[in-house]
C-alpha cells in the first residue's frame, strides 16, 4: 500500500493489473460498478465486478446507421468509442415509479416512492460524456425547478473517466470543444497505454473522493515519459476525428431558415421513430402515465422518456402542433442546436455521435446543417408547425 494519499491534481501511475484493486475499492466503498460490457452485440454500460468484465481486445466500428463490434490487435481494455447508453440510462432512467395509491376500506393511501438512489460508479466514461452530464446537470438541477430523482442518483455517484483513444467514425467532439480529452467533471480520469511490453494507465485525481478510491490501490508517481506517451494517446485520437461540424452561427441559421426545403428532404427519409432522442445523452423530455389494476383498488404514477418524434409529443387541447415528421424533425434539431442556447446559454449537442450511429435511416446531423449552409439563403418566415 502507499504511504501517501494523492493529492487533487496530481498524476500517478498504475499497472493494469491494479485496475483490479481500484474496482474492488470502489465496491467495497458500497458502490455499484457500472463500466463497459459487451450486451447485445454492442459494448454498453454494465456491472463490473473484475477486470474481465470489460471488453478487452474490443472496439467498435461505427458509421451513420451502423454499429458493429471488432477484434483488435492489442488487449486493450478501453480501446472503443461511446455505445448506445450513456449516463442519463442511469442518472435520468427511462422509466421510474413516482407512487403508489392503494384502496383500504374505500380511503386511499399515496405511497411515496422514497427510496435511496443507488450509489454507483461509473467506469469508462468519456469526455463527451462529462460533458453531457453537465448539461443534464444545467437542466435539471440548476433551473429554478430542480428534478430530485435525478439530483439524488448524481450525488450519489463517482466518475472515474478514460479519455478516448479509438474515437468512431461518428465522432465529432473536438467540433464541440467536449474531447477527446476530459477536462472536469470526474473523479479520476485515466489514460491508457500500451506498449510492446506494457500495459499502464497514467490516472489523474480530480476530487477528493477520487484521491480516497486512489488510495486503496498501489501507484507510483507519474514519470515524465508516461505524460509525453499519455499526451500521444489523446493527440492521435484528435487528429483520427474526421468528422466536422461548423458550430459557428449554428442557432441563428436554422431559425432563419425555418421553411428550407431541405426539410422536406429529411422528412422523407426520417422514420420519426425517436432512436436519436433515446441514444442522445442530453435529451430529458419525458411524460406521466398513471395505471391501475382492475379492482380499482391499486394504482401507480410513472415518469417515462418520450421523444418529440412522438405524434401526441405536442397534443394540445384538440390535437397535436407538429403532425408531419418534417415538423417533428424540425423541431428536434433546432431545439437542440439552436433553442437549447436560448433555454440554457449551451448546445445540446455534445458531439458524441450516437444520434448518427443508432439511426436506422442513417441521417447525420452535421450533414443536415452543412446543407443548409451551403444551399442558397432561404426566405425568412414566421411559420408554424404543421
Amino acid at each position: 500500500m502507499n504511504a501517501q494519499r494523492p493529492v487533487i491534481g496530481s498524476a500517478v501511475r498504475i499497472h493494469r493489473n491494479a485496475l483490479q484493486a481500484l474496482i474492488s475499492e470502489m465496491d467495497q466503498r458500497g458502490y455499484e460498478v457500472l463500466g463497459p460490457t459487451i450486451h447485445d452485440s454492442a459494448i454498453s454500460y454494465g456491472p463490473i465486478h473484475a477486470i474481465e468484465d470489460l471488453p478487452e481486445g474490443w472496439t467498435s466500428e461505427q458509421a451513420p446507421g451502423s454499429y458493429r463490434l471488432k477484434r483488435r490487435t492489442d488487449g486493450a481494455l478501453f480501446g472503443y468509442a461511446t455505445g448506445p447508453k450513456s449516463l442519463k440510462n442511469f442518472l435520468h432512467p427511462s422509466e421510474i415509479k413516482l407512487f403508489t395509491a392503494e384502496r383500504t376500506n374505500g380511503t386511499f393511501r399515496i405511497l411515496s416512492n422514497d427510496g435511496l438512489a443507488p450509489r454507483r460508479a461509473f467506469l469508462g466514461v468519456r469526455a463527451c460524456e462529462l460533458a453531457a452530464a453537465g448539461v443534464q446537470d444545467r437542466v435539471l438541477m440548476e433551473d429554478r425547478f430542480k428534478d430530485p430523482i435525478y439530483s439524488q442518483r448524481r450525488a450519489g455517484s463517482s466518475v472515474i473517466a478514460v479519455n478516448c483513444s479509438d474515437p468512431s467514425g461518428v465522432c465529432f467532439c473536438t467540433s464541440m470543444g467536449t474531447g477527446p480529452r476530459a477536462k472536469a467533471g470526474y473523479d479520476l480520469a485515466l489514460t491508457e497505454v500500451i506498449g510492446r511490453d506494457t500495459h499502464e494507465f497514467l490516472v489523474e485525481v480530480g476530487s477528493e473522493t477520487g484521491a480516497d478510491l486512489l488510495a486503496g490501490t498501489e501507484y507510483s508517481e507519474a514519470s515524465e515519459e508516461l505524460r509525453r506517451k499519455s499526451d500521444e494517446v489523446t493527440a492521435r485520437a484528435e487528429r483520427s476525428i474526421q468528422r466536422q461540424f461548423e458550430n459557428t452561427g449554428v442557432a441563428e441559421l436554422l431559425k432563419e431558415n425555418f421553411d428550407h426545403p431541405r426539410w422536406d428532404d429529411v422528412a422523407s427519409r426520417c422514420l420519426a421513430c425517436g432512436n436519436c432522442t433515446m441514444v442522445c445523452p442530453t435529451c430529458f423530455c419525458v411524460t406521466v402515465e398513471d395505471m391501475s389494476d382492475v379492482t380499482g383498488d391499486h394504482a401507480e404514477r410513472w415518469r417515462k422518456w418520450d421523444s418529440c418524434f412522438a405524434l401526441g409529443f405536442s397534443y394540445i387541447h384538440y390535437g397535436s402542433v407538429r403532425l408531419s415528421t418534417k415538423s417533428r424533425y424540425r423541431q428536434w434539431l433546432t431545439h437542440k442546436l439552436s433553442y437549447w442556447h436560448d433555454q440554457f446559454g449551451e448546445s445540446g449537442c455534445v458531439g458524441c455521435g450516437r444520434c448518427i450511429a443508432w439511426c436506422p435511416a442513417g441521417i447525420d446531423l452535421t450533414e443536415e446543417v452543412a446543407a443548409l449552409r451551403a444551399a442558397a439563403p432561404a426566405e425568412k418566415t414566421n411559420g408554424g408547425g404543421e
